[in-house]
């Protein structure tokens, strides 16, 4: 409380997918030269997805610093800009959440597992599973679940 550059934000699962009914909540936290560079984005419940770390930290293209780096396959018009804002970063990772990117996981496995469970059109459902066990007790804005 009372600290500028730490928020606690929570995110509500987005309607039809596998998180929906979820509660995370989430940590945000700014750069002292905020907005030049983008702040850092960590779950702090527990998440299992393609671009979410074990530590919870988020890998999407608009948390990534500005600049050139033809490693990453990213293009610079996707990474981190200062008109970016709190609202179109919880925008994007809430539609992180619905369609991950699997060509630049943070989590391997889940990635494996979800283009299996894409490719089998749903039928293999050890990676819907394991989205709903990796929670845990499923918070919902009326309470625990």
């Amino acid at each position: 409380e009372g600290d500028l550059y730490n928020w606690e934000v929570a995110i509500f699962g987005p309607p039809n997918t596998y998180y929906e009914g979820g509660y995370f909540k989430a940590r945000l936290k700014f750069p002292i030269d905020y907005p030049y560079s983008p702040p850092a984005f960590r779950f702090l419940t527990k998440m299992w997805h393609p671009n979410i770390y074990e530590t919870g930290d988020v890998c999407i293209s608009i948390l990534h610093p500005p600049v050139d780096d033809p490693q990453s396959g990213e293009l610079p018009s996707e990474r981190w800009n200062p008109t970016q804002n709190v609202r179109t970063i919880l925008l994007s990772v809430i539609s992180l959440l619905n369609e991950p990117n699997t060509f630049s996981p943070a989590n391997v496995d889940a990635s494996v597992m979800y283009r299996k469970w894409k490719e089998s059109k749903g039928k293999d459902r050890e990676y819907t599973d394991i989205i709903r066990r990796s929670w845990g007790p499923r918070w919902t804005r009326s309470g625990m679940v």
